[in-house]
């Protein structure tokens, strides 16, 4: 596993709240606190964006990406909308987690809640090679279920 450093400033709001942390030892991600001053609930259906009260400097060849935690997906419905959201390596405002809400209830998030996971990866940097037709493949064009494993019954 590579063990990369990632500077981290406290936002005013952040007092008393924990630094993002694994919570296991075979954890990829860092769960993410709310720094939310009082509880904030998110009705079925809306979608808040929901303060850590933290700023990192992801450094270059590196990404951070805020991902869902999957209880709170199963047990109430609520999600990272654009997971995975990306925080660029030169991107240096608060770390913020749109958090939605598809469950039948209204979910609360209070201070110090772990609302999501921030996992750091690297990046590859793309150059095109622009070309006239692409190899072909025994998959070619077929996507969005061509293979029948759908997820259905019986896939």
């Amino acid at each position: 596993m590579d063990r990369i450093e990632v500077e981290i400033v406290r936002l005013p709001g952040s007092e008393g709240l924990p630094l993002p942390r694994y919570m296991s030892g075979g954890a990829s991600g860092l769960d993410l606190p709310a720094a939310v001053p009082a509880p904030v609930t998110i009705a079925p259906g809306a979608i808040e964006l929901v303060p850590t009260g933290f700023a990192i400097a992801v450094p270059e060849g590196y990404e951070a990406q805020v991902r869902s935690r999957s209880g709170m997906a199963l047990r109430h419905g609520v999600f990272v909308l654009n997971s995975p959201g990306t925080i660029d390596s030169d991107y240096r405002g608060e770390v913020g987690v749109i958090l939605a809400n598809l469950g039948k209830e209204p979910f609360a998030v209070a201070r110090g809640d772990r609302i999501a996971q921030l996992v750091v990866a690297r990046v590859s940097s793309v150059s095109w090679v622009e070309g006239e037709i692409l190899v072909s493949t025994g998959r070619d064009s077929g996507g969005f279920g061509h293979t029948g494993g759908d997820g259905g019954a019986g896939s």
